[in-house]
Formats: structure tokens, sequence, C-alpha cells
């Protein structure tokens, strides 16, 4: 549909950090490059600090400003709201914004915890009947390398699946005087490496398998306890002494998993790997074959056929970069590669597509809760010495 006849989607984003510049990219990016039955308009960016959030707008494309989110949701020329702020806010912003009307997206993991994100489903739940759209924010499953492995499992080329082992290893808070930030507080973040990292691997793992995690044993650690207050550290806890303040989330989390089909997983989600700056890497095993996905060289995946003759099986390497790969009719020729940015224009083309022609959007607020209720038995288990967890359905 040409922009001259499709109807405006108007944005309002709450936020404008790192999650929100990456968000415009694909808000900015999607209409440019992908055919879609509506035309999304950069209207207003939303935050507390009135010049920086105009400093903002005038980077990354938006409009308009606003310095309360509150307005910003019952506004009359916004449509959807993208929520991209801490944890602590998405459930207070995002239901506000489906009573108010408004369609949805919210950066995961979708809440701070189950009673939160209970409550987002059942706003989601409601504004669905009025025609609204809610949506996760889960970006991973939106690399064409991802796509691809999940048609591949549905397709039965691994055969039954057996095993899942998935890692997210980061290292940004390694040295002790890295100081303390909102994301290492509970209040703010909900949970540390395990949420932030840990909900990408497990709603990655459940995509591609097509499968929900029914049980859980886990392990967390705090490494460092305590961390110097940066210089500006309104909103941080002191709760160390003499400008130090206290860690109250994990900084590594490990769990084995069992999915409803059988299949069996581990899981890693660490800030301590040493060395690794942004390392997701996720292998599925099954009766006749493995696929294998890392983030660092995120237009492949690595193949094994076990249905070959032994004498010419090998894992192979397949470049994801043909025009009938998943979403990449619309870019550049094979063998020219995509980033990171660009699962956010995948996730506003999917989610306009959504909005614009009445179908299903995945994931869901459901989904986002089914996540969360993984990362709850997981503390959990760690909390009552690894014992094992059942995952509500």
């Amino acid at each position: 549909m040409s922009e001259a006849t499709a109807p405006r989607l108007r944005v309002g984003m709450v936020g404008y950090a790192f999650m929100g510049a990456a968000h415009s990219v694909g808000w900015r990016t999607a209409p440019r490059v992908f055919d879609l039955p509506m035309d999304p308009e950069m209207a207003v960016i939303a935050g507390r600090d009135a010049d920086a959030v105009a400093a903002a707008a005038r980077r990354l494309g938006w409009a308009g400003t606003a310095t309360d989110w509150r307005e910003l949701v019952t506004r009359d020329d916004i449509d959807l709201v993208d929520v991209c702020t801490p944890g602590n806010l998405h459930a207070e912003i995002a239901i506000a914004a489906l009573e108010a009307g408004k369609h949805v997206l919210c950066e995961k993991p979708l809440a701070n915890s189950v009673a939160e994100a209970e409550a987002m489903v059942a706003a989601a739940d409601a504004a669905a009947a009025r025609g609204q759209v809610a949506m996760v924010g889960f970006n991973y499953r939106r690399l064409p390398a991802t796509t691809l492995a999940r048609q591949w499992i549905a397709e039965g080329r691994l055969g039954t699946v057996r095993q899942v082992r998935a890692q997210y290893l980061q290292d940004w808070i390694v040295d002790p005087q890295a100081p303390l930030s909102w994301r290492l507080q509970r209040d703010k973040a909900g949970s540390g490496a395990l949420g932030d990292i840990g909900a990408h691997i497990v709603d990655l793992a459940q995509y591609l398998l097509g499968d929900q995690i029914v049980g859980v044993s886990g392990l967390c650690e705090t490494f460092v306890k305590q961390r110097p207050l940066p210089e500006r550290s309104s909103g941080l806890s002191a709760t160390g002494g003499h400008g130090t303040g206290e860690v109250t989330v994990d900084d590594a989390a490990l769990f084995t998993a069992r999915f409803g089909g059988g299949a069996i997983g581990t899981f890693e989600a660490t800030r301590f790997a040493t060395g690794r700056k942004n390392a997701l890497r996720i292998e599925v095993n099954g009766s006749d074959g493995s696929v294998a996905f890392d983030l660092e060289a995120l237009n492949e995946l690595s193949y094994y056929d076990g249905r070959e003759p032994a004498t010419s099986a090998g894992f192979r390497r397949v470049l994801v970069t043909e025009p009938e790969h998943p979403y990449l009719s619309a870019w550049w020729p094979p063998g020219h590669m995509l980033g990171y940015e660009h699962s956010f224009v995948h996730e506003v083309r999917d989610l306009v597509t959504a909005i614009g022609t009445g179908t299903p959007i995945s994931p869901s607020f459901a989904e986002g809760l089914q996540v969360q209720r993984v990362l709850d038995a997981v503390e959990s288990s760690a909390a009552n010495e690894s014992s094992w967890q059942k995952v509500p359905s």
C-alpha cells in the first residue's frame, strides 16, 4: 500500500536511551523498506528531562516531545505507545495506554513480576476486544536466521527435538568498581542477568521449538554485592556506607529445564563472562539433525543433517541472505549482511502489519507472561537450594 493511501499510525514512545534509540531505528526504517498497510509517524517521544528529550528527538527523528508519559498516553493524536523504560514502569504505562485505547509495544521482559504481567495480560485481553494490539519486544525472534531455524524445526528437519542449550554472556560489570545503575537494583529492574538477558534465551528457545518450558531447576549468584554510586545517583539507594549502594539482583543465573513436548534444556545468563560482550548462542539437537545460531554471526546458521552418510556428514554453514529467506526479499542482494538493528525494523514491520490487517501478533502479552513465569520459577528454585519448580501454564 502506498504512503498516499495508507492510514497513519501515530506513535508515541516513552524512553530515549539504548532501547529508545534501537526502536527509533525500527520506526524510522520499516516504512522505507517494507510495503506496510499503515504509515508509521514518529509523533512524540517522552522523557522526564526536557532538554535531554528534546536532544533525543532531534537525533532520533521524532517530531514532538513530552515530559510526562501520563499526558502522552491520553493524547488524541497518538495511536500507539512504545514503552522503552526500565521494567518497573512497564505495567503502569502499558495498562494506562491500553485503557486509553492505544496499541502498545512493550520492551522485554514484560514486567518485573508475575503479578504485574498478569495485570498487563488482563488489560491486553480487554483491549483486544476493542481491536487493540499489544506486543512484547523480543527482537531476536525477528532475525532472518532465527526465523528460518524455527521454520526448519517446524518442518521436521531435526526430527524429534531432544535437547536445547542456550547461553547469553556479557561482561560489562566484571569490574567491581563499575558503578551501580538501575539495572542492578531489583525495585527498578526486577532481576539481573536472569530477567535482562535470560528472558531473551527463554523466549527464543520456546519460539524455536514452538513449545513451552514446564519445569526448571536454577542457581543464581551475585558476585559483587556493593558498588560505587555514580556521580548522579538520584533514584539509587545508598545502603552500603559512604558512596556505595547494594546490588539487589543476580549477576549470573543458570538453570536446567524441561519442555512440554519432552525436550530438555540448559540455560546460562551472565554479566560476568570476561571477554564476552554480547554473546548469545543457542543450539537445538534432534533425532535427525541439529541447528545452531550465534549472534556474533547473525547472518548464519550451523546445520547438521543426521540422515547423511557418516562418511560425508558434518556441520555446514548456511548463509541466510537469500531473498527466499525470512524478511530478506525487501533487502540487499545475496551475501550482503544485515545487523542487530534490523531486528527492530522487522519488529515494526510485523507489528504494523498485524494492526493494519487485523491478524494475530506474536509475542503477545500472554507469551510475555509465560516467560515471566519461567523467570519466577528459576528464582524460586534458586532460593530453595535448586529444587525443581513447575512453571504454571
